[in-house]
């Protein structure tokens, strides 16, 4: 657990960032959403350690989810929302692989980002934050403002769809 709110900020970077733009699927809207979400995690510095986890990605969770009703009203002239530029795909290549892993981890983290753009938001958020997240259900369910129930209804329905999706990739 990061000693203090500066750390775990700092190790919860990436992963938010992931996240966001999964939901968002904008680099510059995931990066304004992750910022504000510090930004007013740093209001909280306060609270016990514990609680920062649920409570920073229910504030980043919010937070998407208002960019994402801005951005129903926003017309989007100049770029359509299905072309992305080469600068908004992340490359999680590990240096010290081969180039054939290498080129396996991209397809395999390419496949699984656009898996997950297919799920309805409920089920995307449910499955980062219980999977690639490592939340228990009750930390998944504060951070989304559900029950634990219907996290685990979430989860249940998104792995289903990922594996359909995904059957072909093995």
């Amino acid at each position: 657990m990061a000693a203090t709110l500066e750390l775990f900020l700092a190790e919860v970077g990436t992963r938010a960032f992931r996240f966001a733009e999964a939901g968002l699927r904008s680099r510059d809207d995931a990066l304004d959403a992750v910022q504000e979400a510090m930004m007013k995690m740093l209001g909280y510095r306060q609270r016990p350690a514990e609680e920062w986890t649920p409570l920073f990605w229910s504030i980043l969770r919010r937070k998407i989810v208002d960019i994402q009703r801005r951005g129903n009203f926003r017309l989007r002239f100049f770029a359509p929302p299905n072309e992305r530029s080469e600068d908004s795909l992340a490359d999680w290549a590990d240096s010290a692989a081969g180039p054939s892993r290498s080129h396996d981890q991209r397809e395999a983290y390419s496949r699984l980002t656009v898996a997950l753009r297919t799920l309805p938001a409920r089920q995307r958020e449910a499955f980062t934050l219980r999977v690639l997240e490592e939340l228990d259900v009750a930390d998944t369910a504060r951070a989304m403002g559900c029950s634990e129930g219907s996290v685990k209804t979430h989860l249940s329905r998104a792995r289903g769809a990922l594996q359909k999706q995904m059957e072909d990739f093995r």
